[in-house]
């Protein structure tokens, strides 16, 4: 039986699941740049996923999908400007980008990943 793991474990939520090889992000908001550009909330948003995924014994070089919620897509170019300069070439994921109403409304992206181990 494979075991699962889980990090940053709250009473309604875990920031991460490790199954197997797989690792299983929430969905991250920008936590330290509340109310910030975009641009701002992406760059710390990424520098979450970095931790979360280092802790799992993982980096972004192992990203299989990820989905990205704007609460606005007129700031998709402005999001893409950081999570291009972020993903590594040729180590990109499979990706879904969509506009969607977040759980507070100083939170304009929120980006959940799987990745490997």
């Amino acid at each position: 039986m494979t075991s699962v793991t889980r990090i940053q474990s709250g009473p309604r939520m875990s920031q991460a699941v490790i199954h197997g090889d797989t690792i299983y992000l929430a969905g991250q908001v920008a936590l330290d740049a509340p109310g910030q550009p975009v641009a701002a909330q992406t760059a710390d948003i990424l520098a979450r996923i970095d931790t979360l995924l280092a802790e799992a014994g993982s980096d972004k070089t192992k990203l299989l999908t990820a989905t990205i919620w704007l609460a606005d897509m007129t700031d998709f170019d402005e999001m893409n400007a950081i999570w291009d300069a972020w993903v590594i070439p040729g180590a990109t994921p499979a990706r879904a980008c969509v506009e969607s109403r977040l759980a507070a409304p100083q939170f304009t992206v929120e980006i959940g990943i799987v990745a490997a181990r």
